[in-house]
């Protein structure tokens, strides 16, 4: 049974069966501030506060939302979250997009069920520091056109991440672990302008990356390692000063971009043998690219095959804290870690 439409003082409302409860519709009707609703708010499961005017959410209305799935209040002015909000147990999707937010409020990490994060058009300077460890069922992330110079290192926990937006930000680099993100599907960093200037070259063991826009930024050099993404479609770099690969390269079709890449994936990575970084050692040991990629994969293997284990980062995803030994694998070693290492995965997610 639906009944659509229904309307009553407090806004709009759509009754449903007891499995999908009831949707609550206030968007659009100029509120200052939020009336108490007649309706009993336990049964409410998607609340549309949107295109008000509010500037703060009672406490005690979001601690009565227990069943709520769906909560949006974008285009407001909201300068700050309730701290109750860390009750809504069962939210899957939050809009606070178009407010004045600068962070969200600690308890915000128990929203476990959360997979659509969106808050964009915000004044957000930093996201939490756990945003990784305990919201790890996100699958979609956007934060673009906020004030964030940084992504936290907990961002490579979310392995269940398809989309990262983060453009219009300020950000300088991309987060440690970065190739944790293997479901990762779209990534836009584009329009960070003068901050962002390079791009970690792990970028090239997103295996699931379809979409990736770095436009609008002062990137130099794509690393070679973007030769092995084999289900790229779609590379938007204009805007940068790139010098590799070439501006005709880059006029080309991605194929020929990845070859152009990848050809130089040998090069590269004698240049880091000699340097002792690890990322080339880890595309091989991963069998990232193919032997149509690099004709010379096997004697590239044989020479890499020696690489001391300590420098490969666990690149098969990681899992929350909790799953692990308290003292093994802590909030503050993770964050303290001298070499910013990822710890080494002990079980498969």
């Amino acid at each position: 049974m639906r009944i659509e439409g229904k309307r009553t003082r407090f806004g709009r409302t759509t009754e449903v069966d007891e499995k999908h409860g009831e949707k609550l519709d206030m968007s659009g009707m100029s509120l200052d501030s939020v009336p108490n609703p007649s309706i009993n708010l336990g049964l409410v499961t998607k609340l549309d506060l949107s295109n008000n005017n509010l500037e703060s959410i009672p406490e005690s209305l979001t601690a009565r939302l227990l069943n709520m799935v769906v909560l949006d209040v974008h285009s407001n002015q909201l300068k700050s979250l309730p701290n109750s909000i860390g009750c809504l147990s069962k939210l899957k999707v939050l809009d606070v997009s178009g407010n004045l937010l600068e962070s969200f409020p600690k308890t915000f990490e128990n929203c476990r069920a959360l997979e659509e994060l969106y808050a964009n058009f915000n004044k957000l300077t930093r996201l939490p520091d756990t945003i990784g460890f305990e919201l790890i069922n996100i699958r979609r992330l956007s934060v673009n056109s906020n004030k964030l110079s940084e992504l936290p290192f907990s961002t490579s926990h979310l392995t269940a991440l398809r989309s990262l937006d983060a453009r219009l930000n300020c950000l300088t680099s991309l987060p440690d672990g970065l190739e944790n993100l293997t479901a990762l599907e779209t990534l836009n960093v584009s329009q960070n302008f003068r901050y962002l200037r390079t791009l970690p070259f792990a970028i090239g063991l997103l295996g699931s990356l379809k979409e990736m826009d770095i436009s609008y930024n002062y990137i130099k050099e794509l690393p070679p390692s973007i030769g092995c993404l084999t289900k790229l479609e779609r590379l938007n770099a204009e805007g940068n000063p790139l010098i590799s690969p070439p501006r005709d390269v880059m006029e080309q079709s991605i194929p020929v971009i990845r070859e152009y890449l990848a050809a130089r994936i040998n090069e590269t990575g004698n240049e880091s043998k000699t340097k002792g970084s690890s990322w080339f050692g880890r595309l091989v040991k991963c069998t990232t690219f193919n032997s149509r990629m690099a004709p010379n994969n096997a004697r590239i293997r044989h020479s890499y095959d020696g690489l001391q284990k300590s420098h490969y980062r666990s690149i098969d995803g990681l899992t929350s804290p909790r799953h692990f030994g308290l003292g093994m694998l802590s909030p503050h070693r993770l964050f303290f870690s001298p070499k910013r290492e990822s710890p080494r995965k002990s079980a498969s997610l």
